[in-house]
């Protein structure tokens, strides 16, 4: 799979034409893998390479900041879905002022046009582009009959009659409901990075933690989980994690601190996976570091116990 960082590189990149779908493909969930999977026909009909254009930040982040919508992966797992998904090539967009401005008619004119000879595009019934979200499907089916290029609307897609978007699967994982969020995103939510150093606060309270700083304005999950923790070297284990501001020690920034059960080594600097499996609690501010660690111990033995359930 081919990325393309910016309009910049796309001067050459598609001179025979390609078939494109556009969208933030937040989850890489059921409903965008049957987008991906009806765009590849279409591109394989016309012998055309199979393209997703998303942007970054997303647009609803660049106008919303913190008040955006919680996103249920980062830019890194995007790509490695839809490489999975075996898409020939993924344009990410950097969404920002100028991009923001860009008139609808420019954006189908100079984007996907003049730069990548658009043969097929497919979109999602409520696609809006261009400064103020002047651009509509109506718009790109003018532009298709003038310029000869077919423009067609996503087909939908529903479990038990439910459609599936981003938008439920965050609601369902705010809920921790990780089991029916497993079967709508095609997979369990997983939050991957790699481990950095901490305040080794853990490590005084003889729960040493692995610590992931989250690259992501907003996190659908907030609290105190058991979870499976995946290695680089292959190896799984259960373990406790809580995300947050950890307010008990007056912290500030979101971060992912996750205690593996039965581990002994160094993980830093390594690229880890943690399932989500159950929600224990949510995260509270304790008045003294004794009363924290005597509810850790508690969220370890709670975490085993379900653990034991599923044996």
């Amino acid at each position: 799979m081919k990325l393309y960082r910016g309009i910049h590189q796309l001067e050459h990149a598609f001179p025979q034409g390609c078939a494109l779908t556009i969208g933030n493909f937040d989850g890489v969930h059921l409903g965008h893998q049957s987008v991906i999977a009806h765009l590849k026909q279409e591109a394989q009909k016309r012998h055309l390479p199979a393209v997703v254009m998303l942007f970054e930040p997303q647009a609803n982040e660049y106008f919303g900041g913190d008040n955006a919508p919680a996103r249920l992966m980062r830019l890194r797992d995007k790509l490695h879905y839809l490489k999975e998904a075996d898409v020939d090539a993924v344009i990410c967009i950097k969404f920002n002022h100028a991009f923001a401005e860009l008139s609808a008619s420019d954006f189908i004119q100079q984007i996907l046009l003049d730069k990548l000879h658009i043969k097929f595009l497919s979109v999602g019934d409520d696609f809006r582009f261009g400064a103020n979200r002047q651009g509509d499907f109506h718009l790109l089916q003018n532009f298709a009959e003038k310029y000869h290029f077919t423009v067609e609307k996503n087909p939908t897609f529903a479990v038990n009659e439910e459609r599936i978007s981003s938008t439920a699967i965050r609601r369902i994982i705010a809920e921790s409901d990780f089991v029916q969020a497993e079967k709508l995103l095609d997979k369990p939510f997983i939050i991957r990075g790699r481990v950095i150093h901490g305040q080794q606060l853990g490590r005084t309270l003889n729960v040493p933690t692995a610590n992931i700083r989250l690259h992501r304005q907003v996190c659908p999950v907030k609290g105190v989980f058991a979870v499976n923790v995946h290695l680089e070297n292959g190896k799984t284990y259960q373990g406790v994690a809580n995300l947050g501001t950890r307010p008990s020690v007056k912290g500030k920034d979101q971060l992912l601190e996750v205690h593996l059960f039965d581990f002994k080594g160094d993980l830093y600097g390594q690229r880890i996976e943690v399932t989500f499996c159950k929600k224990l609690r949510d995260e509270v501010k304790f008045p003294s570091l004794d009363a924290l660690k005597t509810q850790i111990h508690t969220d370890i033995t709670t975490a085993k116990a379900y653990f034991n359930t599923l044996k």
